[in-house]
């Protein structure tokens, strides 16, 4: 994939947000600046590493909840997605239906479905090697590769981040299983925190709106609020009613301030 990225269309401009045209006599829009092969891998590297460790963490949660090592590397290596992961040995170890374990991981998935559609107009990847890319699609490349510039600059970031993390994280997922029982108790540790605060540190920053702090802030309402209620995987699921919620609400509320403007 990396020699994709030397292609001569990958120097076109990242595509952002539509933008309005500019109005009569007011500056152009400033050219995104360019960034050197080398920073790109070196971000993207920083990221591989840096949540790739954590695979350590999901390895001994899962071998904790009572996976054997087998299964814990087969999720890593199909699964690939921290978050989700994390949410369904968490609601097996706390006793949950598997089912509903699986429900819950499945949707917190779901989000890598809309990372794909923005980085398949983004990248531009040939069609041979998009269904390798598309197990790479997490939260991590999907930042690195917003982040940056160019649509080569992407790519790249896309690219080192994505083996990166999946080597590293696969590594260190079947170290953590089989040392697991050298660590004893792993609730003791709280390394089951270690996933979902790394999925909440990339997303904070993503939150730039007012709907989507609303739709974060419900979330974690309806999470928290079902959780001590609700089967375990459950809330999880509830707490995604949030989205529709809080833009149905948006909607009422434009409707109602267009029908004042129009009176």
């Amino acid at each position: 994939m990396a020699e994709q990225t030397a292609s001569a269309s990958a120097d076109i401009p990242a595509p952002g947000p539509a933008r309005s045209a500019p109005e009569p006599g007011s500056a152009p829009a400033p050219a995104p600046e360019p960034k050197s092969d080398s920073a790109v891998v070196r971000d993207a590297l920083g990221v591989g590493i840096a949540v790739g460790l954590s695979g350590f963490a999901f390895g001994v949660t899962s071998a904790g909840a009572g996976l054997t090592v087998l299964q814990t590397c087969a999720l890593s290596l199909l699964v690939f997605t921290g978050a989700s992961q994390f949410a369904l040995v968490g609601a097996l170890a706390a006793g949950g239906n598997p089912l509903t374990a699986a429900a819950g991981a499945f949707f917190l998935g779901v989000r890598n479905a809309f990372y794909g559609l923005r980085l398949s107009q983004l990248l531009r990847l040939p069609g041979p090697v998009r269904p390798l890319a598309a197990q790479w699609v997490i939260d991590e490349t999907t930042a690195v590769a917003l982040a940056q510039p160019t649509r080569r600059s992407a790519r790249i970031g896309f690219t080192v981040t994505g083996v990166t993390l999946y080597v590293l994280w696969n590594l260190t997922t079947l170290g953590g299983a089989l040392g697991a029982e050298a660590l004893g108790d792993t609730d003791a540790w709280g390394l089951d925190a270690a996933g979902p605060a790394v999925f909440l540190a990339l997303l904070a920053p993503m939150l730039r709106t007012a709907t989507e702090r609303a739709v974060a802030g419900i979330a974690v309402v309806l999470g928290l609020g079902f959780l001590p209620v609700l089967p375990a995987g459950v809330p999880v699921l509830v707490a995604a009613l949030a989205a529709p919620a809080v833009l149905w609400l948006e909607g009422r509320g434009l409707g109602a301030r267009r029908k004042g403007t129009d009176r």
